[in-house]
């Protein structure tokens, strides 16, 4: 079995298949924003994790945001 390939970058790390790299963040209103590439999601359709203080999580890529299913009532 080899060795997983990582590597750090200057704002992130390669693991593997994929690039974690921190795109935007605002230190006083505390929220980031992550980048996450892999060979299916790259260039014009990354991953993009929004992080607020608070912990809320939203994901998006280049058709939009990711939105929870919503769970029907039997």
């Amino acid at each position: 079995m080899s060795a997983i390939h990582y590597a750090e970058t200057k704002y992130g790390f390669d693991w593997g298949a994929v690039k974690i790299e921190r795109c935007f963040s605002d230190s006083k209103k505390g929220w980031v924003v992550l980048c996450l590439e892999t060979p299916k999601h790259q260039r014009g359709n990354l991953l993009q994790i929004y992080v607020t203080k608070t912990g809320k999580v939203r994901i998006s890529d280049a058709h939009g945001e990711w939105l929870k299913i919503k769970k029907e009532k039997l």
